[in-house]
């Protein structure tokens, strides 16, 4: 089972103010100009939906006020109105044709925002897959040692999918309704400033209701995105055990293991959930208790004759005008306020997401401080070496010498040798000590040993899958922390007792050794490993599409095209890693006689458990517990009669 790594956990999470920050930073960086346009148009539509208060002020004074009739306490009797229709008439005109002038501004910019934000939001989440897939492949490996491949889907799944709503939904919803807030909060105050201290009270109420369930909300929704991460690393585990599962009857148990991580998933979207729909109906009732307090105040203000007063008029009798105009503004601002408490849910998951989704984009990347490059070279007969820029089939090691400037070049060999090294994966625990190994080119190098004992462990060194603590690996006499990775990678090869093929054609997979192999090259490779004459035979022959892990071909058949890949990039030094232990033995000497033809001529670093394939190897390492405790060619250490002795007498008794 895969050791998880905790360091996410223990990271210290970014401020949501500082997130939200840099996503919309993030999101400007793309998108600057279309965004600045929908935000335009956002606040034209706020500024739309708010001009229906101030017409409908404009209404009452300008046509019904003087349409009205005046009652005359001294005769007992109603006056005529002071305008007539045809006075009235020509502002209630503009009236409507403002009105309306507005509403089809406020129609086309809706639709244009509206239209550009899918497209900004879908472009978006491409570029994040894109930045996050990215940097996923500079990634060490040590990251996906420590991390649940479900987990790590679950960035690309559900994160993203919360911030894809956070993006087109919640961000211009909140802008909205600001906008339509700060805008009806300065109007207010031109209209009374007693009405707006009622108001205040309100909002007061709403923001303190807001904050306690909303940060209850937010913790929840919070832990919900990452328990889903478990949840599906859980699953990702489940399915690619399946056959194990079934072998040790182990279903029940893990039914119950995944009820107990799902149960954690339900109980943190119940409390989330919980929290969320609760505050909504809060806000919305506490907005719709200030609005009939607006009403009663304004009321009682009118009938005890107190005047009013506005920052920009002054001091002034209440009308109807006011009144009207501000009880429907308050119930306006009462909506908005409750349209940004609404979206609080989807903002923290989609701030949630988006935290994870920065998680994975800071990870620190494989670093990578060589140098020394590998070129295509030609060497003349008394050994000067050249580089080329064609391809010549001889490679040389490009040494720049930061001391004088000068460049001196070196020839591929495959000489490889461990002086003195130490390794743990973690510091605190060292897992390979004062190992010192010799390959010299051409040599054929075994590794044997109990599990654990550190075989595999070589290897990843030697790759620098990762780096070590102590000593120094010398590849053709150079330093391999002064050689670019990529380009040590290049010079080897490596087959797996994992096969590892990709959805595509067999050619397409033989090919992912060397891109610019022609069809001649895979062939050439495929007879070399003693795949060609299965393949041939398939309905499609080299055109035969593989899926899902290649589940139509035998382990063997996957081993043998695994091999021709590593074939085909024909590099000077070949790791082996058990490339043999999960076949059968009759398919087993095909594939070692592939592998033989294989290494032919080059360096290469055998770890098998069976003893029989090895017996021809220059030297033989038998490890324990990170040392090497014997070490010799077969006949050697037979005769030395002592841990391999054993190996391999005991291997051969059950023979």
């Amino acid at each position: 089972m895969r050791k998880v790594n905790n360091a996410a956990a223990q990271r210290p999470k970014m401020h949501s103010f500082r997130l939200l920050g840099r996503l919309l930073s993030y999101l400007f960086h793309y998108y600057k100009g279309r965004l600045i346009a929908v935000f335009i148009c956002i606040a034209a539509t706020a500024a739309a939906g708010i001009s229906s208060s101030v017409f409908l002020t404009l209404v009452i004074e300008k046509v019904i006020t003087p349409l009205t009739p005046i009652w005359n306490a001294v005769t007992g009797t109603w006056d005529p109105a002071p305008s007539t229709w045809a006075e009235v008439s020509g502002p209630l005109f503009y009236i409507i044709f403002g009105m309306g002038a507005m509403y089809v501004v406020a129609l086309a910019a809706s639709v244009f925002y509206n239209q550009t934000m899918a497209v900004v939001t879908q472009g978006f989440l491409r570029h994040v897959r894109n930045d996050m897939f990215a940097e996923m492949q500079s990634l060490p490996i040590r990251y996906f040692d420590t991390h649940t491949h479900g987990d790590i889907m679950s960035v690309y799944t559900n994160d993203t999918d919360a911030l894809r709503q956070l993006i087109s939904m919640s961000i211009p919803q909140v802008f909205y309704s600001i906008i339509a807030a700060v805008t009806l909060f300065v109007i207010m105050l031109t209209y009374s400033l007693w009405l707006m201290f009622v108001v205040f009270v309100g909002v007061g109420i709403m923001a303190l209701v807001a904050k306690f369930v909303g940060s209850r909300s937010a913790r929840y929704f919070i832990k919900q995105q990452e328990v889903i991460g478990k949840t599906e690393g859980y699953i990702e585990e489940m399915m690619g055990g399946q056959k194990v599962i079934k072998v040790f009857c182990h279903e029940e148990q893990a039914k119950r293991d995944f009820d107990k991580i799902n149960d954690d998933l339900c109980d943190a979207t119940d409390k989330a959930n919980a929290y969320g729909n609760i505050l909504m109906p809060a806000v919305m009732n506490i907005g719709h208790f200030a609005f009939v307090l607006v009403a009663i105040v304004a009321g009682l203000l009118m009938l005890f004759d107190v005047k009013n007063y506005s920052v920009f008029m002054g001091w002034g009798a209440f009308n109807g005008a006011i009144i009207a105009s501000f009880l429907n503004m308050s119930r306006q601002f009462s909506l908005n306020i409750g349209q940004v408490s609404m979206q609080i849910n989807s903002v923290v998951m989609g701030l949630a997401g988006a935290g994870r989704i920065f998680e994975l984009l800071d990870e620190k990347p494989e670093t990578d401080d060589g140098y020394v490059t590998l070129v295509n070279a030609e060497i003349a007969p008394d050994g000067t070496i050249t580089e080329s820029r064609a391809r010549t089939g001889k490679w040389a090691w490009r040494h720049p010498h930061k001391a004088d400037g000068s460049v001196t070049y070196t020839e591929l060999k495959g000489d490889i040798r461990l002086f003195d090294v130490d390794f743990g994966y973690v510091p605190e625990k060292i897992v390979l000590h004062n190992v010192s190994i010799y390959a010299k080119p051409g040599q054929k190098i075994a590794f044997v040993g109990a599990t654990g004992a550190g075989k595999t462990t070589i290897t990843n060194l030697l790759n620098r899958f990762y780096d070590i603590a102590d000593g120094k690996i010398r590849y053709d006499g150079i330093n391999i922390n002064k050689i670019k990775k990529a380009d040590l990678r290049r010079s080897m090869g490596i087959v797996l007792q994992d096969t590892n093929l990709f959805t595509g054609t067999i050619m397409e997979n033989i090919r992912y050794g060397k891109l610019d192999a022609t069809d001649e090259e895979c062939i050439a490779a495929a007879k070399l490993a003693n795949a060609h004459d299965f393949i041939t035979r398939l309905p499609e022959g080299y055109n035969t599409v593989l899926r899902h892990e290649a589940s139509n071909l035998s382990q063997g058949q996957r081993q043998l095209i695994s091999i021709a890949r590593a074939a085909v990039a024909d590099p000077p030094v070949m790791i082996l890693d058990e490339a043999t232990s999960s076949i059968d033995t009759r398919t087993e000497a095909l594939v070692q006689k592939g592998m033989d033809a294989l290494m032919q001529g080059r360096t290469v670093f055998v770890i098998a458990h069976r003893l029989s394939t090895i017996q021809n190897s220059d030297a033989i390492m038998v490890l324990d517990h990170g040392r090497i405790i014997e070490r010799g060619s077969h006949e050697q250490l037979i005769e030395q009669r002592g841990t391999y002795y054993q190996l391999y007498t005991g291997a051969f008794e059950l023979e």
